[in-house]
């Protein structure tokens, strides 16, 4: 006679998935207040089986009977890296580490509107004209999709619609039809019947994802999950979800600006220091190749205040231009405002700027801006925010064709940063003619012979001074 099971009742933090028989006002784990939500879940058969029918075998492995795998010999795996896929837009092959990986679960999050649904549907026309695409949606029906697919010219015979939600479904159309790539948009939507909780609840995001690992690795396809964003900006869904995948791309940029980037947090088969920079336009995205050109394109000339800066997103040296705004306060603190740089850094280099270098900002208003809406997030943007500031308090524009990099010490030295031959050689090929740079560093890069613009070294803040101050 069969037993039959009885739902569990169970309170899983909706921050780190920690789950507990009882409710707790403050989660036990990652220490959230108000965050385990009550769920009911329904043991299904298919889950104990392996406690009375033995071990649970994934396909592909090889039982010698009992509870033993037999494992594989190192030098017995085939892995070509030259089997990636690749997607016809080299930005997005870029932050991939050279293409797709066969058989990787691959997770794109960002913002509502950001692009997401548009890069995947756009991928699809080049990757049509080789191999068979399964695109599952859970948020569009199959004509809202077509709609769009017109709109981004996307007319490959190799890509097949379907609109449905149920995980079991997916997985069964996956096993039955073998496509050579598949998109599910989103993973939120997904819901499996063994589990009684709403679509986008921890365990529906958990177990959807679980399952779809399963069918990556067992058949060999490669899968792209889409994920929301919460308020704060992170995948919703527990923080284990973007451990259980083997990349997680982050789409970044004001949705209501042109420009958007994209970034790997994390990356089992590549680096997770490129970026891909794209622009949206009429026809969807379109991809930058030169990122320094366009964030600079816009620049004014003769006002005080700006000056360019260059950073390294992976190998990549990409020039932006950062903005300063100094004015008399009217209130009885100065007001401090930072945009695409960090707040608490600003504050530490005005600090700097009046201890080391006399310049007064105590009733001052200081305003900075990073355009393009990169995020300057490395050291060697200190010496270029300091360039902007003093230009602006002193009220003398930075000559156009300088640019700046370095990091600044508490006690106003500037310090040498990595990458520094790469970032001199990619202002140059744009044009620049001065670059202001630590003086340590400058000793380093004098002894090249490509290099011809001019070095100005500084070694401490008294030497900026005197480089940016008017000739008494």
């Amino acid at each position: 006679m069969a037993i039959k099971s009885k739902p569990k009742t169970i309170f899983v933090c909706g921050q780190c998935g920690y789950e507990s028989s009882k409710w707790y006002g403050k989660c036990p784990q990652c220490s959230s207040w108000n965050t385990l939500e009550e769920q009911i879940r329904q043991t299904s058969p298919q889950a104990s089986k392996g406690l009375s029918g033995g071990p649970i075998l994934e396909r592909g492995a090889q039982s010698l009977g009992g509870n033993f795998v037999q494992p594989k010999k190192l030098s017995a795996i085939t892995a070509d890296d030259k089997e990636r896929y690749h997607t016809g837009l080299s930005e997005l092959d870029r932050v991939l580490g050279g293409g797709i990986v066969r058989g990787s679960l691959i997770l794109i999050g960002g913002d509502p509107g950001i692009g997401k649904s548009t890069l995947m549907l756009q991928i699809c026309q080049y990757l049509g004209e080789s191999y068979s695409i399964l695109y599952v949606s859970g948020e569009e029906s199959e004509r809202q999709i077509k709609l769009r697919a017109n709109r981004l010219k996307v007319t490959s015979d190799n890509l097949s619609l379907v609109s449905i939600t149920d995980i079991d479904a997916v997985t069964a159309l996956i096993e039955s039809t073998v496509p050579q790539i598949v998109i599910v948009d989103s993973i939120q939507t997904m819901t499996s019947s063994a589990f009684t909780s709403g679509a986008g609840s921890i365990t529906q995001v958990r177990e959807c994802t679980q399952m779809l690992i399963h069918t990556a690795k067992t058949a060999d396809i490669p899968i792209f999950l889409i994920g929301h964003v919460n308020k704060d900006g992170a995948i919703a869904g527990p923080k284990v979800l973007e451990h259980m995948v083997d990349a997680v791309l982050y789409f970044e940029g004001d949705k209501h600006l042109s420009f958007r980037i994209l970034r790997a947090v994390k990356n089992r088969y590549g680096s997770t220091n490129e970026i891909g920079v794209f622009e949206m336009g009429e026809e969807g995205l379109e991809e930058v190749d030169n990122p320094s050109k366009m964030l600079l394109a816009e620049r004014p000339a003769n006002v005080s205040g700006t000056c360019v800066a260059c950073m390294m997103e992976g190998t990549r040296p990409i020039l932006a231009e950062v903005q300063a705004l100094v004015c008399k306060t009217g209130f009885g603190n100065p007001r401090r405002m930072s945009t695409g740089f960090d707040y608490n850094r600003l504050n530490l280099i005005l600090a700097v700027l009046e201890k080391r270098g006399g310049l007064f900002f105590g009733n001052i208003d200081a305003y900075m801006n990073v355009v393009g809406g990169l995020q300057l997030d490395e050291p060697a943007a200190d010496l270029p925010i300091a360039v902007a500031l003093i230009s602006a308090y002193i009220n003398r524009p930075v000559p156009e064709d300088l640019f700046a990099f370095g990091e600044i010490g508490l006690a106003g030295e500037f310090r040498a940063v990595t990458h520094g031959r790469s970032r001199v050689l990619e202002a140059q090929r744009l044009g620049f003619a001065k670059c202001i740079l630590p003086m340590s560093e400058k000793k380093k890069l004098a002894k090249e012979t490509d290099i011809r613009l001019q070095l100005l070294g500084v070694a401490n803040l008294g030497d900026l001074l005197r480089l940016l101050r008017p000739k008494e």
